[in-house]
């Protein structure tokens, strides 16, 4: 079974529909599917719900998906740097489902192992737990949580070889284990795409039986969500030049 296609619009052929639920890897721009997003936008499915931990910042990776309103539900745990993320649900134009974000992380992997749902006491008492059931063990309060399981998911990766076995780097491993194994189809896009057998089999972490369909994207480019810099304190002239260096 040949995994590998030339680009992410071919990767993605007979694949999406509309209103399906799709899980986009990453946390904030960091291992972010950003040329498969891309590709999603430019096929104009709509009413989609998306998993992902946050929609990264304005006009960057699902986030063009906000810009052309294809998107109707976020299932996610941050939104605090993307204004129009925002301003769509502030103004009633985006459904949005809140998690914790290790509740979110859980029920992404509960999904992946077939679990449909399990007991957490993070959100008892809060407006996280309105609507679920809360039952006791051992005298303390739990909130039960839904796992997720999509029909699609999209991965980053920095190495695949052509099984789509994956290997994630260092802090762009992120969500993207965890989804790859939560889909009915999984579909990765790497850095760099190797022969089979290359890979050392103790360094893969996503074994490729839960991917696809693989594409080689290159060197994803490295974005800064923020810039902080420290303000330098002014020279002070060199002695006996009155110049300042």
């Amino acid at each position: 079974m040949n995994k590998v296609y030339p680009d992410a619009k071919s990767a993605l052929e007979g694949v999406l529909k509309d209103n399906m639920m799709i899980m986009s890897g990453g946390f904030g721009l960091c291992g972010i599917a950003e040329s498969l997003s891309d590709a999603i936008r430019d096929s104009g499915v709509k009413g989609l719900t998306v998993v992902s931990n946050n929609a990264g910042v304005d006009g960057i990776g699902l986030s063009r998906l906000l810009e052309t309103r294809q998107i109707k539900k976020m299932i996610s745990s941050y939104v605090g740097e993307n204004k129009l993320f925002a301003q769509q649900f502030l103004a009633g134009e985006l459904e949005l489902e809140f998690n914790p974000q290790g509740t979110l992380a859980e029920r992404i992997r509960a999904g992946g192992a077939g679990i449909p749902a399990f007991y957490t006491k993070t959100g008892v008492g809060t407006l996280i737990a309105e609507g679920k059931e809360v039952k006791e063990f051992d005298g303390e309060k739990y909130l039960m949580e839904r796992g997720l399981f999509a029909d699609l998911a999209i991965v980053h990766a920095w190495k695949g070889d052509t099984a789509g076995n994956l290997i994630y780097r260092k802090t762009a491993r992120n969500f993207n284990p965890m989804m790859a194994t939560a889909a009915k189809i999984t579909i990765a896009e790497v850095e760099h795409l190797v022969p089979a057998g290359e890979l050392n089999p103790d360094h893969i972490h996503t074994p490729g039986i839960f991917v696809k369909r693989i594409v080689e994207v290159g060197t994803a480019k490295k974005r800064i969500e923020f810039r902080n810099t420290r303000p330098r304190p002014a020279s002070a002239p060199a002695a006996g030049t009155g110049v300042e260096v």
